[in-house]
């Protein structure tokens, strides 16, 4: 089994703050769902109060991401799944949930991690 990456930028997701508690309902309801399945990795969503930092290899904190990187925001599942299709199928039901498009991404499959 692979794992996936789903994903979405906060900017994408585009909802009034009446509709916002339903949002977060049914999103949580999709990760219930998901644990259940037992595809279920990790989640959350990027804190974006908190202001990146990068790491240099000796250990130098510099504030900020990496230059060639566009801004990390929004939200984001990792799953483990047995196919492209059934991680696409997770990400279609975060889309509903969510009101808005998910980003789908596989990891390279490594035996250590």
């Amino acid at each position: 089994m692979s794992k996936y990456l789903i994903s979405f930028p906060s900017d994408a997701m585009v909802v009034s703050d009446a509709e916002f508690p339903q949002v977060v309902a049914d999103s949580h309801a999709v990760v219930r769902e998901a644990k259940s399945a037992g595809v279920w990795v990790f989640g959350g969503g990027i804190d974006e109060a908190v202001a990146p930092v990068s790491v240099d290899a000796d250990g130098t904190v510099l504030p900020g991401a990496s230059p060639q990187t566009r801004p990390l925001t929004g939200g984001f599942t990792v799953i483990e799944a047995p196919s492209r299709d059934v991680a696409l199928e997770w990400a279609a039901r975060f889309a509903r949930a969510c009101r808005c498009p998910q980003e789908v991404r596989q990891f390279g499959d490594d035996a250590e991690s």
